[in-house]
């Protein structure tokens, strides 16, 4: 009967380096920091054009400004709610999801690996 030799001692950088190989870290902090900055760019798009676009068509001129304002019969506080704010937010939710889905889209067709299983012999 022969027994497996005892796994070789490696060290912390060894094991950390063996560590992100196997999972693909580095190429998932890559596609973090480019999902960062196209959050931006499409967070700029929206403010800089589409909310001045529908702006156009809106009594206040801008959809970032548009709010209402309400006020306690009890207390006569006033509270303002920024509707145009949460609407612009959502345009900017739904571009950025849709970009997501189209990358998907893409990326679905391609063929990956799955690091963690062992590879067919």
């Amino acid at each position: 009967m022969s027994e497996n030799p005892p796994p070789e001692k490696k060290s912390l950088i060894l094991e950390f380096f063996d560590f992100l190989k196997t999972f693909g870290v580095i190429g998932l902090a890559i596609a973090f920091v480019i999902g960062a900055a196209a959050s931006k760019l499409v967070s700029a798009f929206v403010n800089d054009i589409v909310n001045p676009v529908v702006g156009l068509f809106l009594p206040s001129g801008d959809l970032a400004t548009m709010h209402t304002n309400v006020t306690s019969s009890v207390s006569g506080a006033t509270s303002q709610f920024m509707y145009g704010d949460l609407i612009a937010n959502i345009i900017d939710f739904l571009i950025i999801a849709l970009i997501v889905f189209l990358a998907y889209k893409v990326l679905k067709y391609k063929i990956v690996e799955d690091k963690t299983k062992p590879a067919p012999k």
